[in-house]
């Protein structure tokens, strides 16, 4: 992906309609497939001074497949008196440097911490054990699996990057599940006990929480399923997923 800044300098006497003319604009903007999202910004010390902020997929997809696509000349129409009022118009790459701020709890907080995943994992494996369909896939379980279990959704869910840093990251987790010929009965099954055990243990019940919480579940046996199969050729090389409040998690590269 690559992010586009252009920014402007619109008299006070048009802010209005330059404001106008991109809530016009963003209808083609946002239904133009190489933009991955935007958003215009206005100075609150130069109020003059507003900052529009594009993600393309690509460069190459911006310059040739936005601008000579069908959605361009819609967009360029609403924007287009206010061209000689850009002061920058750039592409630019992410680096290496990126994170949260904490004004917003993450989800390992808002669980928890440490004791609350320790204390799901520890009552869901008891369960797993016990049951006739997944059971058999546990046979043998290293009694420390709860314990590893829960330091991946702690690391997933935003605390410490332990897993990571003592149990291989993703590529680890990915190798536990080759040639395991999960069922789709099976992972529905894993996920009905988990969020059985969620409830029984005291997670947090909100909407917000478990939407998010279930969200990474699916996603994680669903990936887990396919990863298990005969023929699979799981990508191995990632970082271990991040996930947030109703959000998926961001690989940038």
């Amino acid at each position: 992906m690559i992010v586009e800044y252009i920014r402007y300098r619109i008299p006070a006497e048009q802010r209005a309609e330059f404001e106008t003319a991109y809530a016009r604009a963003a209808g083609p903007l946002g239904a133009a497939p190489q933009c991955v999202d935007f958003e215009l910004t206005r100075s609150t010390d130069e109020p003059e001074c507003y900052v529009l902020r594009i993600v393309w997929t690509s460069a190459e997809d911006h310059l040739k497949g936005f601008r000579e696509g069908e959605q361009f000349p819609e967009f360029l129409a609403a924007i287009k008196p206010y061209v000689p009022n850009i002061e920058e118009m750039r592409h630019y790459e992410h680096t290496a440097v990126h994170g949260r701020g904490a004004s917003v709890p993450s989800l390992y907080d808002w669980a928890g911490g440490d004791e609350a995943f320790e204390r799901l994992t520890e009552a869901f494996y008891r369960k797993v054990l016990a049951d006739d369909l997944i059971g058999p896939l546990f046979a043998g379980m290293n009694p420390d699996h709860p314990h590893f279990v829960a330091m991946w959704l702690t690391e997933v869910f935003g605390g410490p990057d332990r897993y990571t840093k003592e149990r291989g990251g993703y590529h680890h987790m990915v190798t536990q599940h080759l040639g395991k010929h999960i069922s789709e009965p099976q992972r529905r099954r894993w996920v009905s006990l988990l969020l059985d055990t969620a409830d029984e243990v005291g997670l947090p019940a909100d909407p917000e929480f478990r939407a998010a919480f279930v969200s990474y579940i699916e996603w994680g046996t669903r990936l887990a399923h396919a990863n298990s199969q005969p023929d699979a050729k799981p990508f191995l090389q990632a970082p271990v997923p991040h996930w947030g409040w109703g959000v998926a998690p961001p690989y940038l590269g």
